[in-house]
């Protein structure tokens, strides 16, 4: 497993930048990677789209929809049974700061480091506007981060993990 140290930016263009400023830190091209995630959500890991198998929310909604079935026999199958399953289904919550995706969306700056070089980084990204500085572990092959994952927490940088002002 490789080191690697990554800041969120919002442009491809202040990402651009970083890793300039990283060249003349002495990193090289194939140490530094950039690419852009998906807000939470849109990854595509399915084929219909997504990230997850099934909505949470509608996970007792074939149980709400036999229900409605028995019930609305007498009304009619087919509106007894949408009844039903909408009945099961969850609201959404009001959204709060533990509702929040665990990555948020944005061009990555990704580093491959060693232990020495891994402060280095962490500040250069920083001083060039990077946001959530994470410190990761992961498969570095061919000049990039080859097991990224976008649904994985970030591991914050200790001093550099809040957003600058």
């Amino acid at each position: 497993m490789s080191l690697i140290i990554a800041g969120r930016f919002q442009t491809f263009r202040a990402a651009e930048s970083a890793a300039q400023r990283l060249f003349a830190h002495g990193f090289f091209e194939e140490d530094v990677t950039l690419f852009f995630v998906n807000p939470s959500g849109q990854h595509a890991l399915y084929p219909v789209g997504g990230d997850i198998g099934t909505d949470t929310g509608a996970s007792a909604a074939p149980k709400g929809a036999g229900k409605g079935v028995t019930i609305g026999v007498v009304v009619g199958a087919y509106v007894g049974s949408l009844v039903g399953a909408m009945s099961h289904t969850k609201k959404p919550k009001v959204a709060s700061h533990a509702d929040e995706p665990a990555r948020h969306a944005g061009v990555l700056v990704a580093v491959h480091v060693s232990p020495d070089t891994q402060e280095q980084a962490s500040a250069t990204l920083r001083e060039a506007g990077g946001m959530d500085i994470e410190r990761a572990s992961g498969r570095w092959k061919q000049g990039r981060w080859a097991d990224f994952d976008p649904r994985q927490p970030p591991h914050p940088v200790g001093e550099f993990a809040q957003p600058h002002t």
